[in-house]
């Protein structure tokens, strides 16, 4: 069994999706694990992983303003030390997920065609993200 791992540093510029999909690929094709797993998981509360469609850019405008619609800004939350948009940051990444496994089939990612890994950075202000990357397989 092979194992290897790395770390991303990924620079946000405030909410939105970060296609990272290339970058794993990469990793994948770095690794030489021909069949296996990929994980990636991100160390943070306030951002989150998404795997999702990757050619309709509608389609992460609609997941976007779906977790506004469910964790919106200003709803009276306790926990506001960092600013209004905190709270609802921990929220939405509570729905969504802090890792994504993903089988690995010839060396290569088994995404499916329309699919893509995205970091969701929740926070409005830019931040600076890691990202583990952990590969095992043959």
């Amino acid at each position: 069994m092979h194992h290897a791992q790395e770390t991303l540093t990924v620079p946000t510029e405030g909410r939105g999706f970060h296609d990272l999909t290339s970058q794993v690929r990469a990793f994948v094709a770095r690794s030489g694990v021909r069949m296996g797993l990929c994980t990636v998981f991100v160390q943070h509360t306030s951002a989150s992983l998404v795997i999702q469609e990757n050619a309709d850019p509608s389609v992460l405008r609609d997941l976007a303003a779906w977790l506004d619609r469910v964790a919106p800004e200003g709803a009276g939350y306790a926990h506001d030390a960092e600013g209004p948009d905190d709270m609802p940051a921990h929220l939405r990444s509570a729905l969504t997920r802090s890792s994504e496994s993903i089988p690995i089939a010839g060396g290569r990612l088994a995404l499916g065609t329309w699919q893509a890994i995205y970091l969701a950075e929740h926070r409005r202000a830019p931040h600076q993200r890691t990202v583990i990357l952990h590969v095992s397989g043959i």
